[in-house]
């Protein structure tokens, strides 16, 4: 059946899908099993069975069913992430706090790293992969969640370099065997009357556990500042990915610890994104 690029981006529009080209382009591209700068802005030529995928792909996403949980994947940094509705959906603004990690490991000598709130894996992963001394440690309270960072961890060729537990920052400490040098977490910061209120792609299908931080979205600062500074090592630091508003606050939890703030990091927007603490 010959499909035109044009219909499928209007389709999307109908939505108010953002950047209804692009996605159109991916999906194709998907369905093609080409990139998706190869897809023209044409008729495009499907068989009967790529129809009936585009069809369903089409259907999601104009139930506003993220794009990278319908295709099961979403680039992150410099690797592509597995992804379903279990996790968070890697965002560009996380991207922040890996950079910022990252320029501490080729200052310093970071070789045991912990994230509090794995998800994807996306995020030590990532740091696995620019630091190739270290090991790392993953916790998450969701075992499905796990299950999909295991086969990031996979397909990324880091199995070896890393290892998971079930559990959440609510719970007694974890004996870990030993403290880390670096400790990375993007908690859940959004506060619970703010949820019904976010787009359907976030509060329809990324998970609750990930996104609701209690009445003021610091419950769970409050928490990792309970016990992140008995984990970490001597000199060892600590970062954090922080909502809009929220650096502040978040500063003063951390530093009434006795950590030490080292620097504030901005995304794109300009706006407060990622803190960076030290033992």
């Amino acid at each position: 059946m010959i499909y035109s690029f044009d219909d499928i981006v209007t389709r999307l529009c109908s939505e108010n899908i953002s950047s209804p080209r692009l996605e159109a382009r991916m999906m194709l591209a998907y369905i093609l099993g080409c990139d998706a700068s190869q897809v023209q802005p044409s008729q495009i030529n499907l068989s009967a069975e790529q129809q009936t995928i585009l069809d369903d792909m089409l259907e999601q996403r104009l139930e506003h069913k993220p794009l990278c949980k319908i295709l099961g994947t979403k680039s992150f940094y410099k690797y592509d992430f597995i992804v379903s509705e279990d996790v968070l959906s890697p965002r560009p603004d996380t991207e922040i706090l890996v950079e910022a990690a990252i320029d501490l490991g080729k200052q310093f000598p970071i070789h045991k790293i912990l994230d509090m709130g794995i998800g994807s894996g996306c995020i030590l992963l990532s740091l696995l992969g620019d630091l190739p001394a270290a090991v790392g440690t993953g916790i998450d309270i969701s075992a499905n969640a796990l299950e999909i960072a295991r086969k990031n961890a996979k397909r990324l060729g880091l199995s070896e370099r890393c290892r998971f537990f079930q559990s959440s920052w609510f719970s007694e400490r974890i004996d870990y065997g030993e403290n880390f040098d670096l400790i990375v977490s993007n908690p859940p910061y959004i506060p619970t009357k703010d949820i019904s209120g976010l787009d359907p792609e976030v509060k329809f299908y990324d998970p609750l556990t990930a996104l609701d931080g209690g009445e003021d979205g610091l419950r769970d600062y409050c928490r990792i500042a309970a016990i992140a500074p008995t984990l970490l090592s001597d000199d060892g630091f600590l970062l954090l990915e922080c909502g809009d508003g929220q650096s502040g606050e978040v500063i003063k939890i951390f530093m009434s610890t006795g950590l030490e703030l080292v620097d504030v990091r901005k995304d794109l927007s300009g706006k407060d994104r990622c803190i960076i603490l030290k033992k």
